[in-house]
């Protein structure tokens, strides 16, 4: 079957070509390029993160995956005012392997085995270091000297970012999930994994870890002229997503949505969430206020995009570069930081509690309208609902899918963009940057432009099968690009 996918590195392309020239299909290509992912971009995720995902059959039928790690049983966050940013206590179970295999699970034409032999293959004979992550190395080159398991993966004897990455302990833990994918929560794999996260000071436990189970649920949806719009139900933000599609006015529906996203979003396994306060349906009845804010997303996403119709958007992230800044040395695996989500005050549904997940930025979208399927995600942390909205608006009916992603857009934030003050942040020649300006000062935002395209706008990725016409785009902002496979 010819797939349309598109993906931030071009290892990821590479490993879904593989895949697809054996026979698979869009959910093959899809999971064979987030496991080449985990290896080639380990400052935006890995096996020690999470995943959520859209998966559309041929029949019509759309599905959620939410495998998304709960805090430790053990968790103890006596003596803190706010929950940390990075570090250990960070640290929630990593959902990204029981992911790639639900995923598989809901259609694959080969077994995981073969998807991630692509990665292993990688992590074995070592990948090149691409821009982005150079970056990522360079920005928080503090962090990664700090952890000895990101200094040897990263830095050369002299401290000086590698060229190319050589992960044989990562080779060997992909190889044992290959064999049997649920070693990593229960059994040998998982006992390693413990026991190094008890060298790191991390509450996670065998327990946590065997407790992990991914959802299959029934997305959220909205109808926008003739599209169906999906997205993930909470704990992730898809309901912001759904509030802000197909505004007249999305700056100011954004920064409505980011308050009420921001006050009422967390794990319905705690409690009741309010998704039609957080669609902008209805008031926000809290007195909880707002969460906080958060450190800056690094997620990737993937998109799929079959001639039958199947089709997969893909997330999965460690949160901030390289997570909690940890790489536990004896499984080769970068940690995620998705507890920094959390908040720790009273009567928020976003506290932190033993076995509840965290608030989560994760966003995948998928529309359908008559004669075309669309698969859409980013990276973009807290802005990925106006990110995607954005580009939303006109992917259905662009002839140029490239020049669409690469288009330039805006963000709103504060911590998150590394300002004091909410902001909004242009790239230069953003459309309509005069009018959008002057809202933002309506909206107590102050408006900025950055002097060049930012990573902060996000990498887009969408695969789309329009009147029988398969087409992908990857966003010029990260390293990859989309393509039809074979």
């Amino acid at each position: 079957m010819t797939v349309a996918l598109a993906a931030p590195h071009p290892a990821a392309v590479e490993a879904a070509r593989t895949v697809v020239a054996a026979g698979g299909g869009p959910i093959d290509a899809a999971v064979a390029a987030a496991a080449a992912l985990a290896v080639a971009y380990p400052h935006q995720c890995s096996a020690g993160g999470d995943l959520v995902a859209l998966v559309r059959s041929p029949d019509g039928s759309t599905r959620a995956v939410l495998s998304i790690g709960a805090a430790a049983a053990g968790i103890d966050l006596a003596g803190h005012q706010r929950m940390p940013f990075s570090g250990p206590l960070t640290i929630t179970v990593p959902g990204a392997v029981a992911g790639w295999a639900r995923i598989v699970s809901l259609g694959a034409r080969l077994p995981l085995a073969d998807l991630l032999a692509p990665a292993i293959a990688l992590a074995t004979d070592g990948v090149a270091v691409s821009a982005g992550l150079r970056r990522a190395t360079d920005e928080r080159r503090d962090a990664v000297r700090t952890d000895p398991g990101l200094s040897e993966l990263l830095l050369d004897a002299a401290g000086e970012p590698r060229d190319v990455l050589y992960q044989p302990a990562l080779a060997a833990t992909l190889r044992t999930i290959a064999g049997d994918w649920t070693s990593f929560y229960r059994g040998r794999l998982a006992e390693r994994l413990v026991a190094g996260l008890a060298r790191l000071d991390s509450p996670l436990g065998a327990v946590d870890l065997a407790a992990h189970e991914p959802e299959v649920v029934e997305p959220l949806s909205t109808t926008i002229g003739a599209a169906t719009w999906y997205a993930a139900p909470p704990p992730t933000q898809g309901a912001t997503l759904l509030a802000v599609l197909g505004s007249p006015d999305l700056l100011t529906d954004a920064t409505r949505a980011r308050a009420a996203r921001d006050a009422l979003l967390g794990d319905p396994r705690g409690g009741p969430i309010d998704v039609d306060a957080l669609r902008l349906r209805a008031p926000v009845a809290t007195s909880a206020g707002a969460a906080g804010e958060k450190p800056r997303g690094d997620t990737v996403a993937v998109t799929a995009v079959g001639a039958d119709g199947t089709a997969v958007t893909l997330i999965q992230s460690v949160f901030q570069s390289f997570g909690s800044g940890l790489l536990e040395p004896a499984t080769g695996v970068v940690l995620h930081n998705r507890g920094a989500s959390f908040t720790l005050q009273s009567g928020h549904p976003g506290r932190v509690r033993p076995g509840v997940r965290p608030p989560h930025t994760l966003c995948p979208s998928l529309a359908v309208a008559p004669g075309t399927v669309v698969a859409l995600g980013c990276q973009g942390g807290r802005s990925q609902a106006w990110i995607l909205a954005q580009v939303a608006a006109d992917v259905l009916d662009a002839d140029d899918l490239a020049a669409l992603v690469a288009r330039p857009r805006w963000v709103i934030g504060s911590r998150e963009l590394d300002r004091d003050a909410d902001t909004l942040l242009l790239e230069p020649g953003t459309p309509g940057a005069e009018r959008l300006a002057r809202a933002a000062s309506d909206l107590g935002l102050t408006a900025e432009t950055a002097p060049r395209r930012h990573d902060n706008a996000g990498h887009v990725q969408v695969a789309r099968l329009r009147d029988g016409v398969l087409d992908a785009a990857g966003d010029p902002r990260a390293d990859g690009h989309g393509t039809t496979l074979p």
